[in-house]
């Protein structure tokens, strides 16, 4: 088999191990994108729409923020007098937040630096490409 064949098809394969591997949201990121969402946002449901998951999900998510007191709920009474909660971060809960807000900033760094470095030797098998 052909010397560059063969390092295409490597290059190929580490790509797809990569984006298999680092899957675009995991747990943290949920709870991230939750705990960025819970100051300015007072349903579940609009959590839900605007994080882009299930409000089943989004339940079970926030039930587990709250046990680990990271959120904490206020209830009160809308104006067409239905009783809904708020979100809000506890001190815990900021300091989690920013912790795993610089994680995630690590994270995309290192994957950022990984495309680019897979981006320069597929440019360079493009380059040999008849």
């Amino acid at each position: 088999m052909n010397l560059n064949l063969v390092q295409r098809l490597n290059t190929v394969q580490s790509i797809i191990n990569f984006i298999r591997g680092n899957k675009i949201l995991n747990q943290e990121e949920i709870e991230l994108k939750i705990l960025r969402s819970v100051d300015k946002i007072t349903s579940q449901r609009t959590i839900a729409d605007e994080i882009g998951y299930s409000l089943g999900k989004v339940n079970y998510v926030l039930k587990n923020l709250i046990d680990k007191g990271l959120i904490k709920t206020q209830r009160f009474v809308n104006s067409e007098n239905k009783i809904q909660y708020k979100y809000l971060l506890t001190p815990k809960g900021i300091k989690e937040k920013i912790e795993i807000t610089e994680k995630f900033i690590s994270i995309k760094k290192a994957e950022y630096d990984e495309l680019q470095k897979e981006l320069e030797v597929l440019k360079g098998l493009g380059g040999n490409i008849k």
